[in-house]
């Protein structure tokens, strides 16, 4: 199905209730951003990241700012961000901080107004992983990818778009990417309502979703959908 065929068939969808708040995690590297942000656009929702609850680590000298592990749980507000989901929940407009990814900082001063909408998608590594997150969701998704797959992906981004060189790449995976995932997202897989494969085509990974949405009667389709569907 193509991507504007899909986009067509969801136009006019309503949601019983505002919002429905999706949770997707994943290890990185595992296409949970390109998932959420295509249900998103799909769905005429809010992409909501976790990377935005980094904390601020304006008290510590950038050297040692950068040294830090960033695949750590503890490294992100989760009581922040659980408060900002929960407020989104109940339709209130909250004020996201902004994060500079090259200096480690919250910009001071600064915030981005969310709105929820009709479907708000929370994603990120640790989506699934903290508690006080796991009830505000309507539905949980696992993005399951091997590890092989995940590190050449983010091997391929971060030396084509960060100006990484191939081995600072596999030694940062080596050392705290891949044993986080392991500690930390991957046992979090037991909290999903759904895990699709990562290695699958996005439109089979979007139609997944979507499936389990309407079995739990978080969408009301049209009729051209239903048609769409079928014709697969």
């Amino acid at each position: 199905m193509s991507q504007d065929a899909m986009s067509d068939a969801w136009r006019g969808t309503r949601l019983p209730f505002p919002p429905a708040v999706i949770g997707i995690a994943g290890a990185s590297g595992s296409g949970k951003t390109t998932l959420a942000a295509e249900l998103a656009r799909e769905l005429e929702g809010v992409h909501f990241p976790l990377d935005n609850y980094y904390r601020d680590l304006s008290h510590l000298p950038l050297a040692e700012r950068a040294r830090q592990n960033f695949d750590d749980p503890s490294l992100i507000e989760s009581s922040l961000l659980a408060a900002h989901v929960a407020a989104l929940t109940r339709n209130e407009a909250i004020e996201r901080p902004l994060y500079d990814f090259s200096t480690y900082i919250r910009i001071p001063r600064q915030t981005e107004t969310v709105r929820a909408g009709g479907v708000v998608l929370v994603e990120g590594l640790f989506a699934l992983y903290y508690a006080e997150l796991l009830p505000l969701y309507q539905l949980r998704v696992y993005v399951d990818t091997p590890d092989e797959v995940c590190f050449e992906r983010r091997l391929k981004r971060d030396t084509e778009q960060r100006g990484r060189t191939a081995e600072s790449v596999r030694r940062q995976y080596e050392s705290t990417v891949r044993p986080s995932s392991i500690q930390y997202v991957r046992p979090s897989a037991v909290n999903a309502d759904v895990t699709v494969d990562g290695t699958e085509a996005l439109d089979w990974k979007v139609e997944q979703v979507l499936a389990a949405l309407r079995g739990r009667g978080l969408v009301s389709l049209n009729v051209k959908f239903q048609e769409v569907v079928h014709s697969i």
